[in-house]
C-alpha cells in the first residue's frame, strides 16, 4: 500500500541470517546500567553452584560412614585394620583386602549414626543454603530483566517519534507492531529463560569439572571425553537453525501486517468481493511461517537428544570404571558415588545449555529486528541556533524548490510560490501531480532537495519542526480519533484550553449541533475508528480541533471528499470560519470548493503550470479550465 504523497510502501523485511556474537553482545550491552545488581545475582549464582557441588561429596563421606561400619561389623574385634587386612590377604581374598585397606574402619566396630546424622544434616544445610542463594539470583534477575526491556520499549518509543516520515512510507504498519510487540515480548521472554540458566550453567559445569578432578583425574578425563562431541554438534546444529529463526520472525512481521491490512480494510476487500485473494495470500505467509517455524525448532531441537545421548555414553563409562576403581581400593564407595552424581550433573547443564540454544537464536533474531528500528536513520536534527519569525503572520514563500521521494525520479522541480497573509491557496491538479508532498514539505515532514521555503521571512529549516508545526494547523482527507470523549479529541487541539473555548470551537465548527442530539453530549465516547458518529461528523471534529489550535497557517487536505453534500457544506462554513484571518493552503479535487480562493495553483508533474483567481484561469482556457470543464461538462453528459 501506499501513503498519499509519498513513495512505495516496501513490501517487507528480508530475512537474511546476521551475526550472532555481536548482536548478543548488544544485548548483553543493554544490562549496563544494572551493573551493581548483576554482580549481586553472579556472586548468588556462584555460592549456589559452590555449595550444590559440594553437597555430593559431603554425601558421599555420609555414604563412606555407613559402608565403613557395615564392612567393620564384618571384621573380626579386638583386631587393627593392618592386622585384618593381613588376615584377608593370608586367606586368599585379595580383592577384599585391598578394599579395606582403602577404608576407615575399626574391626568389630558397626556404623556411626551420630556421625552419619551430622554430615547428613551439613548436607541439608548447603542444600537449603542452595537454594536460597538461586532464588535470590533469580529475584534479581528479574528485575534486571524487567528493567532492561522496560527501558528498551522507552527507546523505541522515543525512537518512533524521532523518526522520519520516510520510514513509515516504507515499512509495514503491522511489520513495526509485530517488532514492537512480538519481538520485544519475545526478547523478554528469552532473556528470563536464558540469562540465569545460562549462567547458570557455565558455572555448574566449572565447578563439577574441578571436584571431578579432584576425586579422580582419569574419571575426570573419561567424563568430559564427549564434551568437544557435544560443543561441535551444538555449533552445527545452531547455525542451521540460525537462519530459520530469522525467516520465523520475518514471516510473522509479515504476516501481522498483511492480517492488519486486511482488518482495516475488511470493508473495502468484502464488497469487492476479494476475500478469496485475502484468504490465498493469508495463507501463503501463513504457510512461510510454519516452514520456517518448524524447520527452526525442529533442527534446534536435536542439539538436547544428541547432548544426552552423549551423557548417556559418559555415564556407562563412569559406573564401570568406578566400580573397578572401588574394587582395587583406589577410591571409595562414597567417592564413586559422589562421582557418579557428579557426571550426572555434568551432563544435565550441558543439556541445558542446548536446550536454551533455540531460545537464544530466538531472542537473538528478535533483537536485531528491535536493533534495526533503534539504527534506523532518524530525521535531520533542528538547527543547533534556532530562529523565530519577529512576526506571527502567516507569509509563506517557495523559492525555487525541488524535491524527490526517489533519487532517480525528480518529482517537484524548481517551484516558487508566494502565499500571503490571510490569503486562501487552493492547490489543483491531477493525482500525483505534487500536492499532497507540497504540503508535506511545508510542515518538514520531508525537507527538501533545495530551494528555501520561508515562514515570515525565516528560513523553515532554521526553525525548530515544534515552531514550525505549532504555527500550523492540518485537516485531512481522512480524520483521525483516538479512542475517548468528543471533548478530548476536541481538546487534543490544545490541551491547555478551557472548556468554553472548547464548547466556542465545537459551536464554530458546527459540531456542537449533531452533538447535543447524543445521549451522553460532549462525553459521548467514541473508539479509535470514530464508531458512533459519521464520517462528515469525524470530519467536523477534526476541524473543530485545529479551530482549537488557533494556528496561523492552515491546511486542508481533501477535507469534504467523501462526506454528502449537505455535510460538505456544513464543513465548508466551518472551514471558512477556520480559515478566516489565516494563511490556509487547500487541496481539493471539486473545483467547486475552491471558486473564492485568492490564488488557484494549477500543477502537473510537479510543477505550477498556471496560479490566478477562478475567473482568470478560467478566462485563459489552460489546465485549470480543462479540469473545470471536465467536471462540470462531465457530470452534465451523465446527468
Amino acid at each position: 500500500m501506499t501513503r498519499p504523497g509519498g513513495p512505495p510502501m516496501a513490501a517487507g523485511p528480508e530475512s537474511k541470517p546476521r551475526s550472532f556474537w555481536p548482536s548478543v553482545k548488544r544485548v548483553v550491552a543493554q544490562l549496563a546500567s544494572y551493573r551493581l545488581l548483576m554482580t549481586v545475582t553472579l556472586a548468588s549464582l556462584v555460592g549456589s553452584v559452590v555449595l550444590i557441588a559440594i553437597a555430593p561429596r559431603v554425601l558421599g563421606y555420609a555414604t563412606d560412614l555407613v559402608f565403613d561400619g557395615v564392612i567393620g561389623r564384618t571384621l573380626p574385634e579386638g583386631l587393627t585394620k593392618e592386622q585384618a587386612v593381613a588376615g584377608l590377604r593370608e586367606s586368599g581374598d585379595d580383592t577384599f583386602a585391598d578394599m579395606v585397606s582403602s577404608m576407615d574402619v575399626t574391626p568389630g566396630v558397626g556404623v556411626d549414626f551420630g556421625a552419619v546424622g551430622r554430615v547428613l544434616l551439613i548436607t541439608l544445610v548447603l542444600y537449603v543454603v542452595s537454594s536460597a542463594l538461586a532464588w535470590l539470583a533469580g529475584y534479581l534477575l528479574n528485575i534486571v530483566v524487567v528493567g532492561t526491556i522496560r527501558r528498551l520499549r522507552d527507546d523505541v518509543e522515543a525512537k518512533v517519534h524521532r523518526l522520519p516520515l520516510r520510514y513509515y512510507d516504507t515499512m509495514p504498519r503491522g511489520e513495526l507492531l509485530s517488532r514492537v510487540t512480538n519481538d520485544l515480548d519475545n526478547l523478554s521472554q528469552s532473556m528470563q529463560q536464558t540469562i540465569s540458566q545460562f549462567a547458570n550453567s557455565v558455572l555448574t559445569v566449572i565447578a563439577l569439572l574441578i571436584m571431578m578432578i579432584w576425586i579422580s583425574p582419569l574419571l575426570a578425563l573419561i567424563a568430559v571425553a564427549t564434551v568437544p562431541l557435544a560443543i561441535i554438534a551444538t555449533g552445527i546444529i545452531a547455525k542451521r537453525s540460525k537462519p530459520h529463526f530469522s525467516a520465523q520472525w520475518s514471516s510473522t512481521g509479515a504476516l501481522n501486517a498483511q492480517v492488519e491490512e486486511a482488518f482495516t480494510g475488511h470493508e473495502l476487500v468484502t464488497a469487492f468481493g476479494r476475500q478469496r485473494e485475502i484468504e490465498a495470500t493469508f495463507d501463503e505467509r501463513n504457510e512461510k511461517l510454519y516452514e520456517s517455524s518448524w524447520r527452526a525448532q525442529f533442527i534446534s531441537g536435536v542439539i538436547m537428544p544428541t547432548i544426552m545421548f552423549l551423557g548417556n555414553l559418559n555415564y556407562v563409562a563412569v559406573a564401570v570404571v568406578g566400580g573397578l576403581r572401588v574394587a582395587s581400593g583406589s577410591l571409595s564407595l562414597g567417592e564413586v558415588q559422589a562421582f557418579i552424581q557428579y557426571s550426572r550433573q555434568f551432563t544435565q547443564p550441558l543439556t541445558q545449555i542446548g536446550s536454551m540454544i533455540n531460545l537464544m537464536q530466538s531472542g537473538v533474531a528478535s533483537a536485531e529486528r528491535i536493533f534495526d528500528i533503534l539504527d534506523a536513520d532518524e530525521q535531520s536534527p533542528d538547527a543547533a541556533n534556532p530562529k523565530t519569525p519577529a512576526e506571527d503572520k502567516g507569509l509563506i514563500e517557495f523559492d525555487d524548490v525541488s524535491f524527490r521521494y526517489v533519487e532517480d525520479k525528480p518529482l517537484i522541480e524548481n517551484l516558487s510560490l508566494v502565499a500571503r497573509p490571510g490569503h486562501m491557496v487552493a492547490i489543483v491538479g491531477p493525482t500525483g501531480a505534487g500536492k499532497t508532498t507540497l504540503v508535506n514539505l511545508i510542515m518538514r515532514f520531508y525537507d527538501v532537495d533545495s530551494g528555501v521555503i520561508r515562514v515570515d521571512g525565516v528560513d523553515s529549516t532554521d526553525m525548530t519542526r515544534d515552531d514550525l508545526r505549532e504555527r500550523t494547523g492540518m485537516v485531512l482527507q481522512d480524520s483521525w480519533l483516538f479512542g475517548g470523549t468528543i471533548y478530548d479529541n476536541i481538546a487534543y487541539g490544545d490541551p491547555t484550553a478551557s472548556r468554553e473555548e472548547v464548547l466556542d470551537a465545537a459551536r464554530m465548527s458546527h459540531v456542537h449541533h449533531f452533538v447535543r442530539t447524543l445521549p451522553d453530549g460532549y462525553d459521548t465516547v467514541l473508539d479509535d475508528e470514530g464508531g458512533g458518529v459519521s464520517a462528515g461528523e469525524r470530519q467536523l471534529i477534526t476541524i473543530a480541533r485545529a479551530f482549537l489550535a488557533r494556528p496561523t497557517i492552515l491546511i486542508l487536505d481533501e477535507a469534504t471528499s467523501s462526506v454528502d453534500t449537505r455535510t460538505e457544506l456544513l464543513i465548508q462554513k466551518a472551514m471558512a470560519n477556520l480559515r478566516s484571518d489565516r494563511t490556509s493552503f487547500v487541496i481539493a479535487h471539486r473545483l467547486s470548493t475552491v471558486r473564492d480562493a485568492d490564488v488557484i495553483v494549477v500543477m502537473e508533474d510537479g510543477h505550477i503550470v498556471e496560479q490566478g483567481n477562478h475567473d482568470e484561469l478560467l478566462a485563459a482556457r489552460g489546465a485549470y479550465c480543462r479540469l473545470y470543464e471536465s467536471q462540470f461538462t462531465g457530470a452534465i453528459e451523465a446527468g
